[in-house]
Formats: structure tokens, C-alpha cells, sequence
């Protein structure tokens, strides 16, 4: 079981890294954007899905609103000065 806290290879890796990643994916860049281009137009799904969350973004997550599938409270006030009348 995950206890949390500091260990080795944990966190969000150094920006240096980043960048040294970022430069050796550059070169494939051209070829990516041509596959991801193929799969739109052969009309597979992922590719389509891949291209629409880039392009436009993630949909906003829809949640159920439960709370207007309960039913209200009923609130009964027992005894008291106050709810003899």
C-alpha cells in the first residue's frame, strides 16, 4: 500500500528533463502530425478522438445531480414552548 511521502523517483521530474525529452521528440514531430492525419481521414476513431480533445479540449464531465432525485427532508419539531399554540 502507498504511504505517501518522499521516495525515490517520486514527483513531477525536473524541467530540465522536460526539455531534454521535448528535443529529442522534435524531430518526429512532421510524422506524428501526418499519422494522426491519416487516422482523421481513414475515419478510426481514436485518431478522431485524439484530434477533437487537442483541438477543442476535453468535454466538461457531466455528474448525476442526485440531489434532486431525493426526496426534501421533513423536519418535525417535537414538544416546546415554542410549537404549542
Amino acid at each position: 500500500m502507498n504511504k505517501g511521502g518522499l521516495r525515490q523517483g517520486a514527483g513531477r521530474k525536473p524541467k530540465a528533463k522536460e526539455l531534454e525529452l521535448i528535443e529529442k521528440l522534435t524531430p518526429l514531430e512532421e510524422s506524428a502530425f501526418k499519422a494522426l492525419e491519416k487516422g482523421v481521414k481513414a475515419g478510426e476513431f481514436q485518431f478522431i478522438k485524439l484530434f477533437f480533445a487537442y483541438r477543442f479540449g476535453q468535454p466538461k464531465q457531466q455528474l448525476d445531480d442526485i440531489e434532486s432525485e431525493l426526496p426534501s427532508p421533513i423536519i418535525v419539531m417535537w414538544g416546546g414552548e415554542n410549537n404549542q399554540k
